[in-house]
C-alpha cells in the first residue's frame, strides 16, 4: 500500500510448494492408517506399534508437527508488519479453534460430556502451535530453539527415568522403565482427567508428553529457518539430508537405553521420527523444488495439503458416523460394509487396505471441491 509518496510493503511469506505437498502426503497417510477396515487384520505397518518400537504409522503425527513448525517459520515474515495485539489475537484464535475442533472430534456425534476425552491430536497441535508461536518472538531465537530442543528432550528423559511414580517408586527399581501404566506421564494424566483417557489408564496425547512434542515442533522451526536462508537449493538439500541422518542415528542409539515409544513420545522417538521426516522433506524438496517435477503426481497431495486440518477433521467425523451408527444390533455401518464387501477382496489385510484407500478417496472429494474453488480454510 502507499501513503503519500511513501510505499509501505508488508513482508511476504516464502511459500514452498514442497511443504504443501509433504503436508498433503502426511495427511493422506494419516487418514489411511486411522481408518483400516479392520485393525486386527490390517498390515502391521498400517497400525501403531503396540508399545515400544515403531512402524511407519508412528511417523505420521511427528511429521505433521515438523511440517507445522516449518510452515510457521516460513510464514512468519508475513505477520511481522502486524501489531503485537493483532498477532496475539490471531495466535489465541487459532489455538482456541484447534482445541475446540479437537473436542468436537472426540465427542461427535453423541457428546457424552461426563466422559469426553480432553486430550487429542488436534489439542496437541494447538498446544505446540501456541508455544512455538510465542517462542518465535524471543531474541536470539535460533540459539534459544536449539537449547530448548535439548532441554525438552533431556528433561523429559530425566522425568520418566528418575522421578518417582507415587505409590510405586523410581523406574527400574521394582518395575521397568516405560511400564505401560506405571510411569509418571500416565500417573499424572490419571490425576488430571480420570475416566477421560483414550486407553483408560493412559493417553497417547497426554499432558507431560506435550514437552517432547514441542521439541518436534521446534526442530521444524529450525528447519524452516534454514530453508529461509540465502544458501543454494543444493546446500539446503545437503543440510536436510545430513541433519536427517544424524537425528535418525541419534534416536536409534538413544533407544537402547530410552526406547522409541510413540504413545509416550519419548525423546529417542522425537529424534528418530524427525530424522525420517527431514529425509522425506529432502526427497520432496529435491523432486518439487529442484527438479520441478510437479505434474499429476503432486496434485492430489496439494489438494490435501492446502486444506489439511479440514480434511483431517472431515475424515474423523465421517469415521465416527460409520463406526457408531449401526445397521443391526451387532454391526456398525463400518463393520457391515467391511464384512459384506471388502473382507472378500483377497486376503483380510488386502481387503482392509482397499477399504482404507477408498475412505481416503471419499475424504478427497470435499477437499478437491474446496481446492477447485480456491477456498483454503485457515483457522
Amino acid at each position: 500500500m502507499s501513503e503519500g509518496n511513501t510505499t509501505i510493503q508488508r513482508p511476504v511469506s516464502r511459500r514452498l510448494l514442497s511443504i504443501d505437498v509433504l503436508r498433503g502426503l502426511t495427511v493422506a497417510f494419516m487418514i489411511l492408517v486411522n481408518n483400516n477396515g479392520n485393525n486386527a487384520l490390517a498390515f502391521r505397518m498400517l497400525n501403531h506399534a503396540e508399545w515400544n518400537g515403531f512402524t511407519p504409522t508412528d511417523l505420521v503425527f511427528p511429521t505433521f508437527l515438523l511440517i507445522m513448525g516449518i510452515s510457521m517459520e516460513l510464514s512468519f515474515p508475513a505477520r511481522e508488519g502486524l501489531s503485537r495485539t493483532v498477532q496475539a489475537v490471531g495466535i489465541a484464535r487459532r489455538f482456541a479453534l484447534l482445541f475446540l475442533l479437537g473436542l468436537i472430534v472426540n465427542g461427535f456425534p453423541f457428546f457424552h460430556w461426563e466422559s469426553l476425552r480432553i486430550y487429542g491430536v488436534l489439542q496437541r497441535i494447538a498446544v505446540c502451535y501456541l508455544l512455538a508461536a510465542l517462542l518465535q518472538r524471543i531474541p536470539a531465537k535460533i540459539v534459544a530453539w536449539i537449547a530448548l530442543v535439548i532441554a525438552s528432550l533431556a528433561g523429559y528423559w530425566a522425568l520418566l527415568r528418575y522421578l518417582p511414580v507415587p505409590g510405586y517408586g523410581v523406574p527400574t527399581h521394582g518395575f521397568p522403565l516405560l511400564d505401560k501404566d506405571i510411569n509418571i506421564a500416565a500417573w499424572l494424566d490419571r490425576q488430571i482427567f480420570p475416566r477421560r483417557l483414550f486407553e483408560g489408564t493412559r493417553d497417547p496425547e497426554g499432558l507431560l508428553s506435550d514437552l517432547p512434542a514441542l521439541g518436534t515442533t521446534l526442530i521444524g522451526l529450525l528447519a524452516g529457518a534454514w530453508l529461509k536462508t540465502q544458501f543454494s537449493a543444493r546446500q539446503k538439500l545437503r543440510a536436510l539430508l545430513g541433519s536427517g541422518v544424524l537425528m535418525l542415528l541419534a534416536g536409534w542409539l538413544w533407544s537402547f537405553s530410552f526406547p522409541i515409544n510413540k504413545k509416550l513420545w519419548t525423546s529417542s522417538y522425537v529424534l528418530f521420527a524427525a530424522g525420517w521426516g527431514l529425509l522425506l522433506l529432502a526427497l520432496v524438496f529435491y523432486v518439487v523444488e529442484m527438479r520441478q517435477w510437479r505434474d499429476l503426481w503432486a496434485k492430489p497431495f496439494l489438494v490435501f495439503g492446502r486444506n489439511a486440518i479440514t480434511a483431517y477433521v472431515f475424515s474423523e467425523l465421517l469415521s465416527s458416523v460409520v463406526s457408531v451408527l449401526h445397521v443391526n444390533p451387532r454391526q456398525s455401518i463400518q463393520q457391515y460394509v467391511y464384512a459384506g464387501v471388502f473382507v472378500q477382496l483377497g486376503t483380510p489385510a488386502i481387503g482392509s487396505l482397499i477399504y482404507s484407500v477408498l475412505f481416503v478417496l471419499i475424504c478427497f472429494l470435499p477437499a478437491a471441491w474446496l481446492y477447485r474453488r480456491h477456498i483454503f480454510l485457515r483457522l
